[in-house]
């Protein structure tokens, strides 16, 4: 299964253009990686970073890097899967506002599982103040596990969001405040679920927790310091947080399922650059979103999503978004691993 997708300077992605569309043209190696690079800040699940990039002439190969999936939390590679898509994205984004406008191709190789995207360039054009606004935002996006403020989210921002999924060929599901409820006993259900499994647990151990000077995994820093106060519980990282916590609560959140037609690679891949693509436009407007994704790990709970989406689709991610605290500081950027443990340049 492939797909062959162009994106122009505004990273947009569900049209399917004749052959002549985009002529190919050589773009250097460094804007290449470069874009690798910022691909390397994109969120993953649990800050895993499991992907690998190969740069090659004009065409940049996005592969899954087993090694860094969840076996335990994420034995379908659904969570890795959408981790890439999230750092696919961000580097066409920081293709575009270099002027590359790109063609990708989803999955080009069934005898190469591993290799989820092939990304090449077309002529260079000028960049758009979008495309450039979108790689400025990328690089300071950040997870923030903290409540939101009590300020109500603008439906008509929220109505944009959902546009800018269904262009990167996902979908959000917006939840009434009753199913929010059924959610918060879900994602609790989860939790208890997989709290007891000593597996689970060791995983989780092994990802969370210390200061992560590897460059891997969710450090203290953006793990609370206590449990936030919310009608959705975040996922338990454990008693090691330092993250400070202000009063508050998720009552003006909005909740929202990410989903696609069908539960394939090909759909998690799309899920995962819609969403970068949402939360970024989300940032632009003033708003931070918190991916949940232990509702969706259990299959007991999966199942709660399913019945909320009344047989629309099936459930990737549960995102929370809300307006930010303007009186607070950002918790810090989670660390990266050093480029040259993720990016191979090939003569």
């Amino acid at each position: 299964m492939n797909e062959h997708t162009p994106t122009t300077n505004e990273p947009t992605a569900n049209e399917s253009p004749s052959n002549e569309s985009i002529a190919p043209e050589q773009a250097p190696t460094a804007d290449l990686a470069a874009a690798a690079r910022v691909a390397g800040l994109a969120p993953s699940i649990h800050n895993t970073q499991p992907w690998r990039w190969r740069v090659s002439g004009s065409t940049l190969q996005l592969w899954a890097v087993r090694e860094r999936q969840l076996s335990i939390t994420d034995p379908l590679g659904r969570m890795l899967t959408i981790s890439c898509g999230t750092a696919l994205h961000h580097a066409r984004i920081a293709l575009a506002a270099e002027g590359w406008p790109v063609v990708v191709r989803r999955l080009p190789d069934p005898a190469q599982p591993d290799l989820l995207a092939e990304t090449s360039v077309g002529p260079r054009t000028d960049v758009t103040p979008e495309a450039v606004r979108l790689l400025q935002t990328a690089r300071v996006r950040r997870t923030d596990r903290r409540p939101v403020s009590d300020t109500p989210v603008d439906p008509v921002v929220i109505e944009q969001l959902r546009r800018v999924s269904e262009r990167e060929g996902a979908r959000l599901h917006v939840l009434r405040r009753d199913d929010a409820i059924e959610l918060a006993g879900a994602a609790s259900r989860a939790q208890r679920v997989e709290g007891m499994d000593p597996d689970w647990a060791e995983e989780l151990a092994y990802w969370a927790g210390g200061d992560r000077r590897h460059g891997l995994g969710v450090p203290d820093s953006a793990i609370p310091s206590q449990p936030p106060p919310t009608t959705v519980p975040d996922r338990d990282f454990g008693p090691t947080g330092t993250l400070p916590i202000w009063p508050g609560h998720d009552r003006e959140a909005v909740y929202a399922i990410l989903y696609g037609d069908e539960d394939s690679a090909l759909a998690w891949l799309r899920a995962g650059e819609a969403l970068s693509a949402v939360w970024l436009d989300a940032i632009l407007h003033g708003l931070t979103v918190l991916p949940l994704s232990a509702a969706v790990e259990v299959p007991q709970t999966r199942q709660a999503l399913q019945r909320m989406l009344a047989g629309l689709g099936e459930p990737f991610l549960v995102l929370r978004i809300g307006v930010g605290d303007a009186d607070h500081v950002g918790p810090p950027h989670t660390p990266r691993l050093p480029a040259d443990q993720t990016i191979e340049i090939v003569p």
